[in-house]
């Protein structure tokens, strides 16, 4: 279809007539696309380039220039606009979920869990936080709003979580048991097990128009690209790295590449996810490991877990621009950005801390202890539409 480019006031005028439009809708069962709405603007006034047909059902994409046009600072949906802020962050090694209030640095509740919490990851309604328990075999909901955990359901080997843009389906990276699971968004039921032949599935981001996304197979050194909608792997490839461990992946904001954390590469694999070509390495810092976009789409965050830093990408120059050094070192590994921006949060793995890190001059503002084993912690709320899932994928 063609699409109209607006000027900037009256874009983000629509922009804040979809997120009226979702919070108006009333009922979470309703199809995405009619919650939140998809009709155009009635006065268009310059061509902007055509976006492709999306996946069924998926919200319209507000700017196909960039998909992370929902995120700007402090742009919060009203279906989280007053949760209170925190960073949850689960403890892999002490099966809890350390809750931090980013206000004072400190930590101000613990939440046991199930056995090998991994990640923390906001539902695609943005009402739940679901705590990925992947020895356990099981999920832990936590109410964004309050705070408290409500009763485990279970689900084998979740070692991470996605959600299909248009959420119909959560997708269970069943890391050990090699397969992906598709299951139902809200019970958890599944639907379909997709068995793959590669070992340690376990991070993911889908394309621009939501109908395919790629996977890194950790503990093999391969990539897939799955069939959103069909629910099948449609490539695979092996990493061009002897002992490849491919992490976090992560879409560039025009939707046409797609960078793969390596930590045995240590550097960031850079490919066309249309194409799904054989990938180049930017080398970034020694383990590699986690990919946050700032808020502005400009810049990307890479934390470097064997070096204890953090390597900023710039989209735009498509080059490392700089590369902050936490003062005492440490394990930078999984995490995300704050509501405003202003802030990077990074759990510290091997030494049971976290990193409050400046976005604007790398400044380490704190380090907090926390439990055995910090992963993938969650700051919550961010600003978005809908949640893809990990530790915070918003559209």
């Amino acid at each position: 279809m063609t699409t109209t480019r607006l000027p900037r006031k009256a874009t983000v005028l629509l922009a804040g007539l979809v997120l009226a439009a979702l919070a108006g809708c009333g009922s979470a069962d309703k199809a995405p696309a009619e919650a939140l709405g998809s009709k155009g603007p009635a006065d268009p006034v310059k061509a902007l380039p055509a976006v492709p047909p999306g996946l069924a059902g998926m919200p319209p994409v507000l700017d196909p220039a960039d998909v992370y046009a929902a995120d700007r600072p402090n742009q919060l949906s009203p279906v989280v606009k007053d949760f209170p802020s925190r960073v949850y962050v689960p403890n892999t090694n002490s099966n809890t979920v350390s809750v931090i209030d980013p206000a004072t640095y400190k930590v101000i509740d613990t939440i046991p869990v199930g056995v090998q919490p991994q990640h923390v990851v906001p539902s695609w309604d943005m009402k739940t936080l679901w705590v990925n328990n992947n020895r356990g075999h099981t999920l832990t909901p936590i109410n964004p709003a309050t705070g408290e955990a409500g009763e485990p359901v279970e689900v084998h080997d979740p070692y991470n979580l996605y959600f299909t843009p248009n959420g119909k389906y959560a997708i269970v990276m069943a890391s050990m048991d090699r397969e992906l699971v598709f299951r139902d968004p809200h019970t958890m039921n599944r639907v379909k097990t997709v068995p793959v032949t590669c070992f340690g599935v376990n991070h993911a981001d889908f394309s621009l128009d939501g109908r395919y996304f790629i996977v890194s197979c950790e503990f093999s050194g391969e990539l897939l690209k799955v069939d959103t909608e069909k629910m099948e792997v449609i490539g695979q490839q092996k990493l061009p790295f002897e002992g490849a461990m491919p992490q976090d992946v992560k879409v560039s904001p025009d939707g046409k590449t797609f960078y793969v954390a390596d930590m045995m590469a240590h550097g960031m694999w850079v490919l066309s996810g249309d194409k799904f070509d054989t990938p180049k390495l930017l080398p970034t810092g020694k383990g590699c490991h986690g990919l946050y976009v700032s808020r502005d789409s400009r810049e990307m965050y890479v934390s470097n877990r064997g070096e204890g830093s953090i390597s900023v990408f710039d989209f735009k120059k498509n080059a490392l621009t700089k590369k902050w050094e936490l003062p005492e070192g440490g394990s930078p590994d999984m995490g995300g950005v704050s509501a405003d921006g202003k802030v990077l949060w990074l759990s510290g793995r091997y030494n049971s801390e976290v990193y409050a890190i400046d976005t604007t001059s790398g400044k380490e503002l704190a380090k907090i202890p926390v439990g055995s084993g910090p992963h993938g912690l969650a700051v919550y709320p961010q600003p978005g539409r809908y949640s893809l899932g990990h530790t915070g994928i918003f559209r």
